[in-house]
């Protein structure tokens, strides 16, 4: 069975779900039947490089939402985050285009799925807890190297466009082919999964709908 999951670096909600989903799939009797693809999507692709300013400053800004609103949501967000043992430090977060980050996953997923799983979280974890910028082609070097890529392959992917582009190499364009899928599957908004590519669930769901889209996705592929 195939699940593809829709996310970006930049989503907290993205954080909370695919930590979610990776508990309730290691519960999941068929696990190792199971493969997930992660699949590329911006939610702001109109992000600079790195962004001069807070998340607080960027998204009342993008939003025109007053900063008390911000602050409201930043707590909504952590008490859902805490519920999954993470801890997100909204003040030292750094605001940056994720293009480059995603380069970064498909280099991982060219190697293997498991790769690309550790490569995501650990962008998740750079960008919401430690505070990198998940731009900076030294942090995503440094995370492609921990999750089993080679120096060269870690290097070439962060050194790509950290932009959005139609042109690119052969990383851009598999970003591209995912944006492409989403826009296909009518996807606008993260995380999104896709079971069988019959089957979507939206958002950082409870536990136990991640549980039944997956025995029921199973069960529809293999009846007996």
């Amino acid at each position: 069975m195939r699940v593809e999951i829709f996310s970006d670096v930049a989503c907290p909600w993205c954080y909370i779900g695919l930590t979610r989903f990776g508990r309730v799939l290691d519960a999941f009797e068929h696990r190792d039947d199971v493969e997930v693809a992660l699949r590329s999507f911006q939610l702001d692709p109109t992000l600079p490089e790195r962004y001069d300013g807070t998340e607080a400053d960027y998204l009342a800004a993008s939003k025109g939402l007053p900063e008390n609103r911000v602050r409201g949501m930043f707590a909504m967000v952590e008490q859902a985050a805490a519920s999954e043992n993470l801890t997100l430090d909204f003040d030292r977060l750094q605001v940056a285009n994720t293009w480059r980050a995603h380069r970064l996953i498909h280099a991982a997923a060219d190697r293997d799925a498991s790769a690309a799983w550790a490569t995501k979280l650990a962008l998740l974890q750079a960008h919401f807890v430690d505070g990198e910028s998940i731009s900076d082609p030294e942090v995503l070097r440094r995370i492609g190297i921990a999750a089993g890529l080679t120096e060269d392959q870690a290097a070439a992917a962060a050194s790509g466009s950290a932009l959005p582009t139609t042109e690119g190499d052969g990383l851009d364009a598999e970003i591209r082919a995912d944006l492409e899928l989403a826009a296909a599957y009518g996807i606008t908004g993260v995380p999104f999964f896709v079971f069988d590519a019959k089957y979507g669930v939206s958002g950082a769901q409870p536990a136990e709908n991640f549980a039944q889209a997956l025995a029921q996705a199973w069960a529809e592929r293999d009846p007996a």
